[in-house]
C-alpha cells in the first residue's frame, strides 16, 4: 500500500523466525521505504561476515535466501568468464549474478534446494522462486495492497494486515491427505508457493504472477540393459551426495536401516576420510525398534554411530509439534523425526537423509496394489459375474480380512483407477466425510472434491502408463 515499512516491522517478522536462523539476521529496508526484506541465518557456506544477508548485488538488486545451491562454484567460474565479480565465497551471491545475467531463467542454472526473494530497485519488481520438489518453504499473503512473504506463516501472522481465519476447504482436504495440499495453508489468504514455481510482483502495478517453471517429464524413455541402469544410478546418486557434502559446518546423516538412508550413508562413507555421524532413534517396544538394522549398517561404514531410544511423551510435545508444523499435518512421522532432528543437532549443524526414494523408485506397496487392481480390471467382466458368489463362497472357513479384502476389491474395480488409487492412500473417504460432517459444514466445502484434485495431477503426468501416472502425482 501507501505506508511506509520501518525496520522494527521487519524485525518482529524475523523473530518470529528465530528458531531456523540462530546465527545472524539482516534488514533491508529500499529508498523509497516501499520494500522490506528480512533474514535469519543459519551459516553452512561461507561463515564469514560476508555472507551476511539481506545480501545487495551491482548496487541493485536485494536477496533474501534460504536453502543450498549445490553447483554455485562451477556456475560462479562460468559467470566470472562473463566479467562478473564476488565479494563472498558463498553460493548466495551466484543466485543474484544468474538473475542479473538470465532473469528468471536463472532457475534452469540452479541445482539444490532453495527458497528465495530478490528485490530489484531499478525496476521495482520482487521475483520469488522455490526449488523443484518444494524442500524450502515459501508462503505469502497478498490483497493487491500489501504483500508479505516468509519461510514460516508465523512471521505473518505478526502483522496486523492479516487477519486469521481458518481455511475450511484446506480442512476438508486434510482429512484426506493427512496433509494440506499446496497452494492452500489452513488460513485463508495465506498461500505456500508450489514446488517448481516462481512468482513475480511489480511494485508499480501492484500485480502478481506466478509460472510454473519445471515438471518432471514421462515422454522420452531411455531404454538401457539392467546392468547400464546399476552402473548410471549409483553414479547419480554419488554425484548428488557427493555435492551435498559441501559444507564449512560439521555434517551427518540420519541412517533408519533401510534402503534408502543406508544408501546415503554408504556414499558419504566411500567419499570421506573421516568416520560420517550417524544417528539412529528407536523406540522400547520390539516390533517398532529399527535400531538392530541401522547398527548393522553402521557397523559395515565404520561410522560414528549414535543411538537415541525414546519414550514417547507424544501427548506433551503436540503443542509444541503444531507450533513447528503451523498447519494441520497428522503424519505420525513427525513425532521420531523431532527427535531424531533433536539429537542430531547437538552434534551436527547438517543432516542428510533419504527421502524420496519411493517416489523416485515406485517403492511404495500402493503401486504393486495398483497394477495388481490394473490387471484384474483386465478380467472385470470375470470379476463382476462371480465376484460377489466368490465372496459368499470364501465366508465361511476363510479370515474375514480376506473376504473384505476380496470385497473391497471387487467393489473398486467399477471406480475409476484414479479414485482406486486414492482408496489406497486416503484417510477419510469421500463417505466417510459425508458422516462426519455437519450440513453447516459440508456447505462450506462440499463442491470441492479431495479426490478430483489428486486425479488431476495423474494426467499432468503426459504419461499413459497407470502406474507412472500415480508416482508421477505422489511426487
Amino acid at each position: 500500500g501507501n505506508k511506509e515499512i520501518s525496520p522494527a516491522e521487519v524485525e518482529t517478522m524475523n523473530d518470529a523466525i528465530r528458531h531456523r536462523g540462530p546465527d545472524d539476521g539482516g534488514v533491508y529496508i529500499s529508498p523509497d521505504h516501499k520494500v522490506g526484506l528480512g533474514h535469519r541465518r543459519l551459516s553452512i557456506i561461507d561463515l564469514s561476515p560476508l555472507g551476511h544477508q539481506p545480501m545487495r548485488y551491482l548496487d541493485r538488486y536485494e536477496i533474501v535466501f534460504n536453502g543450498e545451491v549445490y553447483n554455485f562454484q562451477e556456475k560462479r567460474v562460468e559467470l566470472e568468464k562473463n566479467g562478473y565479480t564476488f565479494a563472498s565465497h558463498s553460493d548466495t551471491e551466484v543466485i543474484l549474478a544468474l538473475y542479473d545475467k538470465y532473469k528468471e531463467k536463472c532457475l534452469d542454472h540452479l541445482r539444490g534446494m532453495f527458497a528465495f526473494a530478490i528485490y530489484d530497485e531499478r525496476e521495482q519488481t520482487l521475483f520469488a522462486a522455490r526449488d523443484r520438489v518444494g524442500k524450502k518453504p515459501f508462503k505469502y499473503f497478498f490483497d493487491g495492497k500489501t504483500f508479505m512473504f516468509a519461510s514460516e506463516l508465523k512471521a505473518i501472522l505478526t502483522q496486523p494486515e492479516y487477519v486469521r481465519e481458518p481455511d475450511y476447504i484446506a480442512i476438508h482436504h486434510y482429512l484426506t491427505l493427512q496433509y494440506v495440499p499446496a497452494p492452500l495453508t489452513g488460513f485463508v489468504g495465506i498461500a505456500k508457493l508450489e514446488p517448481g514455481h516462481y512468482l513475480k510482483l511489480d511494485l508499480q502495478t501492484r500485480t502478481l504472477e506466478k509460472e510454473r517453471y519445471w515438471k518432471l517429464d514421462y515422454s522420452e524413455k531411455l531404454d538401457l540393459p539392467e546392468d547400464e541402469w546399476k552402473k548410471r544410478i549409483i553414479e547419480m546418486l554419488e554425484e548428488s551426495v557427493k555435492l551435498r557434502m559441501i559444507s564449512d559446518v560439521p555434517i551427518g546423516a540420519f541412517l533408519s536401516g533401510g534402503v534408502d538412508s543406508s544408501a546415503v550413508v554408504a556414499l558419504m562413507a566411500r567419499n570421506s576420510t573421516q568416520p560420517i555421524k550417524t544417528f539412529s532413534i528407536g523406540f522400547k517396544e520390539e516390533k517398532y525398534n529399527e535400531l538392530p538394522y541401522a547398527k548393522r549398517v553402521a557397523q559395515a561404514f565404520d561410522t560414528d554411530h549414535t543411538e537415541f531410544i525414546v519414550e514417547p511423551n507424544a501427548i506433551e510435545l503436540l503443542p509444541m509439534l503444531v507450533r513447528q508444523y503451523e498447519e494441520p499435518y497428522a503424519d505420525s512421522s513427525a513425532l521420531p523425526t523431532y527427535y531424531v532432528s533433536k539429537l542430531t543437532r547437538e552434534h551436527v549443524t547438517v543432516a542428510l537423509n533419504g527421502d524420496g526414494g519411493d517416489e523416485n523408485f515406485a517403492g511404495y506397496t500402493r503401486y504393486a496394489a495398483l497394477q495388481a487392481s490394473l490387471t484384474l480390471e483386465r478380467f472385470s467382466w470375470l470379476a463382476k459375474t462371480i465376484g460377489v458368489p466368490i465372496t459368499k463362497l470364501l465366508a465361511d472357513g476363510v479370515p474375514n480380512t480376506l473376504t473384505d479384502r476380496i470385497h473391497r476389491l471387487t467393489k473398486t474395480l467399477s471406480i475409476d483407477y484414479r479414485e482406486r488409487y486414492m482408496g489406497f492412500t486416503s484417510y477419510f473417504t469421500n463417505e466417510q466425510k459425508a458422516q462426519l460432517y455437519t450440513d453447516e459444514f459440508k456447505e462450506k466445502v462440499w463442491m470441492e472434491n479431495t479426490y478430483e484434485l489428486i486425479a488431476a495431477r495423474f494426467l499432468e503426468s503426459g504419461s499413459k502408463d497407470r502406474t507412472e501416472q500415480a508416482v508421477y502425482a505422489d511426487f
